[in-house]
């Protein structure tokens, strides 16, 4: 179904050079570190894995509207993937839980005007004076409200190789772009940031534009081919392929709600009875895959 199989992903990991052991002076960066951003102190927890490719891609993670840093990293499965891939992960914290993903929204940091852009290419930063980052494989991967803001970083930066959105839409304006290979994830059931692009139940009554219509917009400042689309049970798969070996790809899961598929629901999730998640893909291993098998095109600053 994926172009982007493990067999390339193995054939990356294998190329960039692997870390043969345990990097312990890498590996005891792990934990909680701060950045001042706005004039503010700001948080992210760091996990560098046990070995892997040396500079190591960089995968930063981004919560959802009232989630955490470590609500992401023991319930998105990043820290298994950054074991098995050789990641190294950040997990970014939002001011009150929420991003300013553009458009005024969401929360105070939307209404603020908190420049959550500054902060996040900030921790990446920092995350590469701490340890040898690869510049040509930086990724953000978000949900909901972090999937937003992996947009504006897309939309507002060109340093990511890669972005991909759970359950998420595009706030505000993205006049200029860089191209950027994008995979976005969406349940046809989401009544919190619709796949119709209506508004939402959430508390800012997130609106946006129809999903296919926000992938298509991606697909034209790529350049992409038209896409081939692939039906397999209750996954769609519509991929495109672009110029420089960048992709946009859309993976629909009928029925499914506002979730992470393939995560586990915390205590508290289940008491406000949020959507459970589809066991229909591991979107984590999906991102996992797609941004491996989708550096930064060669030649490119």
């Amino acid at each position: 179904m994926r172009s982007w199989s493990v067999v390339l992903v193995l054939g990356l990991l294998a190329l960039a050079g692997c870390r043969p052991a345990a990097d312990s002076q890498s590996q005891s960066q792990n934990g909680t570190w701060t950045v001042e951003s706005g004039g503010l102190q700001r948080s992210y927890a760091l996990y560098v894995p046990a070995s892997g490719p040396d500079p190591a891609p960089l995968v930063l993670v981004l919560h959802g509207a009232f989630g955490s840093a470590k609500h992401s990293q023991e319930y998105y499965g990043w820290d298994a993937a950054a074991e098995r891939y050789g990641f190294v992960v950040a997990y970014a914290e939002g001011l009150g839980r929420t991003w300013a993903a553009g458009g005024g929204c969401c929360g105070r940091p939307g209404r603020d005007q908190v420049d959550d852009v500054g902060f996040l290419t900030a921790v990446v930063a920092d995350v590469s004076r701490r340890v040898a980052i690869d510049p040509d494989r930086i990724y953000a991967a978000g949900m909901s409200n972090g999937g937003m803001m992996a947009y504006r970083l897309a939309c507002d930066t060109a340093i990511f190789a890669a972005v991909a959105a759970v359950a998420a839409t595009l706030a505000g304006e993205c006049p200029s772009p860089a191209p950027v290979s994008v995979l976005h994830i969406h349940g046809t059931e989401d009544d919190i940031i619709r796949y119709d692009g209506g508004p939402g139940l959430a508390a800012d009554h997130v609106t946006g534009p129809p999903i296919v219509s926000l992938v298509d917009m991606w697909r034209a400042v790529d350049g992409c081919d038209a896409p081939r689309e692939v039906t397999e049970g209750v996954v769609t798969t519509s991929s495109a392929e672009c110029p420089g070996g960048r992709s946009v790809v859309l993976v629909t899961v009928a029925g499914a709600g506002h979730q992470w598929p393939g995560s586990s629901m915390s205590p508290a999730q289940r008491v406000i009875g949020a959507d459970p998640p589809s066991d229909a893909i591991d979107a984590t291993t999906l991102i996992a895959e797609f941004f491996l098998a989708h550096p930064r095109p060669p030649g490119e600053a």
